[in-house]
């Protein structure tokens, strides 16, 4: 089932991170936001996604801010984070930094006081007494009805306002197998003919939507990751789940891959409530993977040790030290510059024999001259030793994260600390 579309080449060794505007700053607005920009493009980040910019219904609102995904209006800017023109200006200067934007388009559903509720009630569905609803528990949202035609040339209509008035990149939809893939693909058709090069990212796993999108979300590796720390899970069944997206999706499927994002941390709890001190060995396999694209979310950098609360003020309390920047600087430096980690390339992916594979989980990846070497103790094993005997590990190498050059002669002992990883790659 191959992308009917073709991937802009720009985002093939991209990473995109992810922002909360409400919870970034105290100010909570764009201008506060943009003076992190240059931070993050030194850090590696290629990609800005915002979480939905337009204004927030009133009518049934949650909490005393609100649901960022329960809109009222698809073209304008939600007040509490600025002015239009203040949007234009961050975008512009993250395009000044190198960095593509993507802003969050919810299709499925709007808030109880959307504009369309009064002006065009026929775009929504209705229940057995004629009411609008939702169909799944989300009480601030109703659904939309993508049986109407006139609706779908107005959602179109309102995506397109956005690439010509702002000039983003792309767009994050949410729950996207919620509304019918002919529609995707008509949407992508049309807004293409206003700017090429578009990377659009679905939240579904749905393997029919690779039709429509460049990139769905890898859920069930994120669940898995957490169920290996708690002990639910073994190795084995990581590896089975990274062969089962092999073989359910197109040879050329990206997947989003993460250990937090505005629901999970909101919601879930950090990834150090999921995930423990595994949290970085899991961040380095969904940037090295076959086909992985990383996310980071706001302040994971930090790191951020909190839940934000997703309907009220909470600003991550930032506090002048990024303990992880140089690590995230590092990995995604090391995705975007080593072809055999880029999505969508014909490159190999070979997991690797050692004498503790129920513990430690390695692999290469290799396209033409390039390779890239992991290791990971998928363990609370304080020191492991791991002996590798493979002809493809021989040369000279440099490690990810320290810098320091490494020949390897194919025969070789690595010592891995508890939930430890290792990243190399050869030296040409």
């Amino acid at each position: 089932m191959e992308n009917r579309f073709k991937t802009a080449e720009w985002a093939k060794g991209a990473n995109i991170y992810e922002v909360n505007v409400r919870q970034y700053t105290t100010e909570g607005t764009f201008n506060a936001f943009a003076k992190h920009l240059p931070r993050l493009r030194q850090m590696g980040v290629e990609v800005i996604w915002f979480i939905p910019i337009t204004p927030i219904s009133n009518q049934k609102r949650l909490g005393t801010l609100g649901s960022y995904y329960s809109t009222s209006n698809y073209t304008t800017i939600n007040p509490e984070f600025g002015t239009l023109d203040d949007f234009k200006s961050t975008v512009q200067q993250a395009h000044e930094l190198g960095m593509k934007v993507l802003i969050d388009w919810v299709a499925n559903h709007t808030g109880w006081d959307h504009h369309w509720t009064v002006e065009h009630p026929e775009y929504y569905k209705k229940n057995a007494e004629g009411n609008f609803f939702d169909n799944h528990g989300w009480n601030d949202v109703i659904d939309l009805d993508y049986s109407n035609e006139n609706l779908r040339l107005e959602m179109i209509k309102a995506m397109t306002y956005w690439i010509k008035e702002t000039g983003i990149d792309g767009f994050r939809c949410d729950m996207a197998h919620l509304v019918p893939i002919d529609f995707w693909t008509r949407a992508r058709t049309e807004i293409s003919k206003i700017k090429k090069d578009l990377f659009w990212l679905a939240e579904t796993e749905d393997v029919i939507y690779n039709l429509a999108f460049d990139a769905m979300y890898a859920w069930e590796l994120l669940h898995t990751m957490e169920k290996l720390y708690k002990g639910e899970v073994i190795v084995e069944q990581l590896e089975k789940i990274l062969e089962k997206y092999s073989e359910r999706f197109p040879e050329d499927a990206i997947h989003l891959a993460f250990t937090s994002n505005h629901d999970e941390n909101s919601h879930s709890g950090t990834e150090y409530e999921r995930m423990g001190n595994a949290a970085k060995a899991f961040a380095v396999l969904t940037a090295t993977w076959k086909n992985c694209m990383p996310l980071v979310y706001s302040g994971q950098e930090l790191p951020n040790q909190k839940r934000l609360l997703f309907f009220d003020k909470d600003e991550i309390e930032w506090t002048g030290t990024n303990w992880l920047h140089d690590f995230y600087k590092s990995l995604l430096d090391l995705h975007r510059s080593n072809p055999a980690l880029h999505t969508s390339t014909k490159g190999k992916t070979t997991r690797l024999l050692t004498d503790t594979n129920d513990t430690v989980f390695a692999f290469t990846r290799q396209l033409a001259g390039n390779q890239v070497l992991v290791l990971l103790n998928l363990s609370s094993q304080k020191i492991i030793k791991v002996n590798i005997d493979d002809a493809s590990i021989k040369g000279h190498y440099k490690s990810a994260f320290s810098g320091f050059d490494y020949t390897f002669s194919g025969k070789e002992t690595f010592e891995l600390n508890s939930w430890g990883y290792l990243v190399y790659y050869k030296v040409n």
